[in-house]
């Protein structure tokens, strides 16, 4: 990181395909825990257009604000697309097939990382059921995006840095129930 990045928060964009559930919790989440620190945004390779209800509702339970986001292409944040997009400091893909898919190029020369989650809008069973799939993907999400957060972003080399991008991303939340 340059003297200039850290004089402005570090810039955070969460993908998955359809920038409706997954992505958008991780935008909320990082934008609470980053405190300022993180800016993050979300956006879909082949966004749906709307936000899923069910992970909307889960964000108002939580006391997050939902009235500015929207389901988005990621061509909002690719350089080639649009020279005002943000310097990106970071792309997580928090879904499997857009971890797949080739990228566009962003602007800002960004780490890169895999944080793939089980999608919780393809639950079925009853409304408790898909309900816990939305809490258990927002767990994972919250707990890597604390893990991130705390991290020595200072003092830590690109290589470093990159090790423990990969890490989280393969880490598990701690199972509350075992507390």
């Amino acid at each position: 990181m340059t003297d200039e990045t850290r004089q402005r928060p570090l810039n955070v964009l969460f993908l998955c395909t359809h920038n409706s559930a997954r992505s958008v919790m991780a935008e909320c989440i990082m934008n609470r825990v980053g405190a300022g620190r993180f800016k993050a945004y979300s956006a879909g390779s082949t966004p749906s257009g709307v936000l899923d209800p069910q992970a909307v509702s889960l964000l108002q339970h939580l006391n997050y604000k939902t009235d500015d986001l929207r389901s988005k292409a990621w061509d909002e944040f690719a350089i080639l697309n649009n020279p005002d997009a943000p310097d990106l400091d970071f792309v997580f893909t928090v879904c499997d097939n857009a971890a797949g898919e080739a990228c566009p190029i962003w602007p800002g020369q960004p780490m890169t990382a895999h944080w793939g989650i089980p999608d919780p809008s393809l639950a079925t069973g009853t409304e408790a059921e898909i309900a816990l799939a939305f809490a258990e993907a927002y767990r994972q999400l919250n707990s890597r995006i604390t893990l991130f957060c705390a991290l020595p972003m200072a003092s830590l080399d690109r290589l470093s840095l990159q090790r423990r991008l990969d890490d989280i991303g393969k880490s598990k939340a701690p199972d509350e129930s075992a507390a």
